[in-house]
């Protein structure tokens, strides 16, 4: 049976219960406060930087000068963004469609049905339905609930968690990781090829094809009445290699770029990706693992389909590779197991994003 404390945890409960006003614990401190505002005038604009656009119809060509650029592109915005939004990646509009509807069918179920989906972080069940803890060091809340499963390697899969409605969820998701799993490889090998290593080199150090895992977040972030007071994810870095997005269109994702938050523009058709912690930490800063929050509005409900690619928890351990160390460049992260840089950075996670502002 759904208790109605967990019911009366959601945010949607909240955002559909006709509140005028946020509860305290969703406002954020006041030196958060001051760049927060309107997403959509923020999207729009063409002031600043933008977030890159890598186009990856060449990253195979046979044409090797048109392979290279394209390569040197993605390795470049690697170095300087850690960001960017990626098209022609190989991964089809009518799959990634599927995904969307999908996702979105879930969250439009009755609050009471997605109950049976819930994860209980307590006992540490974190896969499953549920909403932030306030167990960051801010203490403070987000206007978000979310659906969080392991997708990729199929043999690790808890198929039971799931979703059974839409009867499309499975499948489509399934596929799309799958593909994903592909377009990782792919990103991986150019990376190494641009730090000058063999190009299987940074897949094998997060774990190859057996143990990297992905990891799905779909963030469901519902209209916010107050949305210049609250975030929907605070600022932070990514702890995965790599991190792939997908979105409904509406915009909300902003970067910590040169001093100041940048709004990424809804790109049709393309996957944002992010470089993580992990390829950040192996190549000894040479990658960018850059700072981002998630934002919300008061007229549409975001959603958007976050796929952590992360190594093995125990078994590997993170440092700079040896082939990007010098005596001018020496390692600038100290040795650790994946599961020790969430721990580090579970404690210093808000008092970092908030240095940085």
């Amino acid at each position: 049976m759904v208790s109605s404390d967990s019911v009366n945890s959601r945010v949607e409960t909240l955002a559909s219960s006709g509140i005028a006003t946020i509860p305290k614990e969703y406002i954020r401190p006041k030196e958060e406060l001051v760049n927060i505002s309107d997403i959509f005038e923020q999207e729009k604009s063409t002031d600043g930087p933008q977030v890159p656009t890598i186009d990856l119809k060449e990253i195979d060509s046979e044409n090797e000068k048109v392979r290279e650029r394209c390569r040197e592109e993605l390795k470049k915005v690697a170095v300087d963004w850690g960001v960017m939004h990626l098209v022609n990646h190989g991964i089809s509009d009518e799959l990634m469609d599927r995904v969307r509807k999908a996702g979105k069918a879930f969250f439009d179920l009755p609050i009471e049905q997605k109950e049976k989906y819930a994860n209980d972080q307590a006992s540490g069940k974190i896969q499953g339905y549920g909403s932030k803890l306030a167990n960051n060091a801010s203490g403070q809340l987000e206007w978000e609930d979310y659906f969080f499963h392991l997708v990729y390697p199929e043999d690790k899969r808890d198929l039971s968690i799931w979703p059974q409605t839409p009867a499309d969820y499975i499948e489509a998701t399934a596929e799309y990781a799958k593909e994903l799993r592909a377009l990782a490889t792919k990103v991986l090998r150019v990376l190494s090829l641009g730090l000058g290593l063999e190009e299987g080199r940074l897949e094998k150090e997060v774990g190859g094809l057996e143990e990297l895992l992905l990891q799905m977040k779909i963030n469901y972030y519902p209209v916010c009445p107050q949305p210049e007071l609250a975030l929907g994810v605070e600022a932070h870095t990514d702890v995965s290699a790599l991190t792939f997005i997908l979105h409904n269109m509406v915009p909300g994702l902003q970067l910590f770029y040169e001093g100041k938050w940048v709004t990424a523009k809804c790109v049709p058709n393309s996957i944002v990706m992010h470089i993580g912690d992990t390829i950040e930490i192996l190549s000894n800063g040479k990658y960018k693992s850059i700072l981002h929050r998630g934002m919300v509005n008061k007229e549409k409900v975001r959603i958007s389909w976050a796929v952590f690619c992360e190594p093995p928890k125990e078994k590997i351990i993170l440092k700079p590779l040896p082939e990007t160390v010098s005596e001018t460049e020496p390692p600038i992260f100290p040795p650790r197991t994946f599961a020790e840089h969430i721990q580090h950075k579970l404690f210093r996670k808000s008092q970092e994003a908030l240095l940085n502002k």
